[in-house]
């Protein structure tokens, strides 16, 4: 296969990937809770967020594994074959602190303590919630420890969109076999080991593959080096801290919630959150495509390009998810009764502050791309535990006094903190580098998120006048939008044209 058809593929099995969890997080919400009350239905949320919580570090392990298997290059076996066992050591290793971490929550009774709010059925569920953690837990240790190396090296020999395609299977299968099971009536519990059992059952021809390959390629488990290792997960713990604190930021807010607004809680601040990550999936379908070409042109300190690239990203936030986030603050309200069955609360303020959250997400993805591009691993790690405080602290004290809206508002303080500081760190690099940061275009793109923003509360405080404040605001988007355009080059007009005519199709 070409490298053009590698990355064809590649990209499609990305969409897809992307398109199946929409259209889960859309779809399931109502399945789960047809046959579960929102307590069990919250409790199901934290324990999965729990499994991605502890698996994060040993994530970032693998990424950077990944990274030093494409350094070496698909013609050293042996040098492969190597960095593949010592990595493996060190994997298991951290798959079975993994397990210890799970037997601990045990011992220390805490996840009673965190799910105060399932009354009668407390030690029940509690008990239901650590045996799935377990069988995560050591589901994680056969088949992600090693499997997940194995999944990273086939990039290296050009399988990446092979291994992207068996993803989309396994994905969509780990997401619909425990609903499934929920329809014919599974518990917790139950529901936890159907999607062990579908893990373990669609992970085995995924192994074989890669196997077959590797030893195609004379890739082959030998002896560890010990040092070789050590030195690889030394190396990978910038990696793995920042990718664990981001897991805080992102998973976790459910966890700290959990002691004070309850499984229920959890329940509805999941769900209405819905939203917003399903426009953080639609945004990563027009971003990512364009990611490798911002790379390209920050590599070769080409300003012109940059700037055409820089453009095109904001005019997706001006054009694109500003207005649709307005429009969806209006009529929202009325689906989501229907889609949670009539079993979750809405809460107008928690919606809009996380959709607030990804305007100023998509705002700041330049300035990510320039900071991630570059490997500057310190100012990343940095802003992570800047933005993870601020999300932990932030949410300990807004959620006793503000209730549910309090998380959303510290989520939105940690985005907009993070955002700052990328953008300061990338404006700093392109100066170093000889080039400029785009301030036009930043403060006119700034300017939209401010009025979405304003334009998004007002209709929350002055309900009556809800469809008069929309209009305004749209009318305000539009003139800046025309105001932007008249700014961009017309290299950036014509790629921003192709991009809305593909978004165009795409609806």
């Amino acid at each position: 296969m070409s490298a053009s058809k590698r990355i064809l593929s590649g990209t499609i099995a990305s969409w897809v990937q992307i398109a199946v969890a929409m259209l889960a997080q859309i779809l399931l919400v109502p399945l789960y809770l047809s046959y579960w009350d929102a307590s069990t239905y919250g409790l199901w949320l934290a324990v999965l967020s729990f499994s991605s919580l502890l698996s994060a570090f040993d994530l970032g392990f693998q990424e950077y594994m990944a990274y030093e298997f494409l350094k070496l290059g698909s013609r050293v076996p042996k040098k492969i074959s190597k960095l593949l066992s010592s990595g493996m050591m060190v994997a298991i290793i951290l798959g079975l602190i993994q397990i210890i971490v799970v037997l601990l929550i045990y011992w220390l009774d805490i996840l009673p303590m965190i799910f105060k709010d399932l009354g009668s059925a407390l030690k029940a569920k509690a008990i239901q919630a650590f045996y799935i953690l377990l069988i995560q837990s050591i589901i994680w240790l056969l088949c992600n420890t090693v499997g997940g190396l194995l999944n990273r090296i086939m990039a290296t020999f050009g399988y990446y969109p092979r291994m992207a395609w068996w993803s989309v299977l396994t994905n969509t299968v780990l997401l619909l076999s425990p609903a499934i099971s929920v329809v014919f009536g599974a518990n917790l519990l139950t529901a936890g080991m159907v999607m062990a059992i579908a893990k373990v059952a669609f992970d085995l021809p995924v192994w074989f593959d890669m196997l077959k390959l590797l030893k195609k390629h004379h890739v082959k488990v030998i002896r560890p080096s010990v040092a070789l290792g050590w030195t690889s997960f030394k190396k990978s713990t910038n990696l793995s801290v920042t990718g664990f604190l981001e897991n805080v930021r992102q998973q976790g807010a459910r966890l700290i919630m959990s002691p004070i607004m309850g499984a229920t809680g959890i329940a509805v601040f999941s769900t209405i959150r819905t939203g917003s990550n399903v426009a953080l999936q639609g945004l990563r379908t027009i971003i990512n495509p364009l990611m490798p070409e911002l790379m390209n042109f920050l590599h070769q300190r080409d300003q012109e390009k940059t700037e055409v690239a820089f453009s095109t990203l904001w005019l997706v936030t001006i054009a694109i998810i500003a207005p649709c986030l307005l429009v969806v603050q209006t009529f929202i309200p009325l689906i989501y009764n229907t889609w949670t069955r009539g079993k979750l609360s809405f809460d107008p303020w928690l919606f809009a502050l996380l959709s607030i959250g990804v305007l100023v997400y998509a705002l700041s993805q330049p300035s990510i791309a320039v900071v991630k591009g570059n490997n500057l691993l310190k100012p990343q790690l940095m802003i992570s535990i800047m933005s993870a405080v601020i999300a932990v602290v932030g949410i300990l004290i807004l959620v006793p006094v503000l209730g549910i809206k309090g998380a959303g508002m510290a989520l939105l303080l940690s985005e907009i903190a993070a955002s700052v500081a990328f953008t300061k760190i990338a404006e700093k690099w392109l100066i170093n580098a000889g080039l400029e940061w785009p301030h036009q275009g930043f403060n006119v793109a700034l300017l939209s998120v401010a009025f979405t923003s304003i334009g998004v509360v007002l209709m929350i405080i002055l309900p009556n006048d809800e469809h008069l404040i929309l209009t305004i605001a749209l009318l305000l988007l539009a003139f800046n939008l025309y105001r932007y355009w008249l700014t961009l080059p017309q290299l950036a007009v014509i790629k921003a044209k192709a991009i809305l005519n593909v978004f165009g199709h795409k609806n």
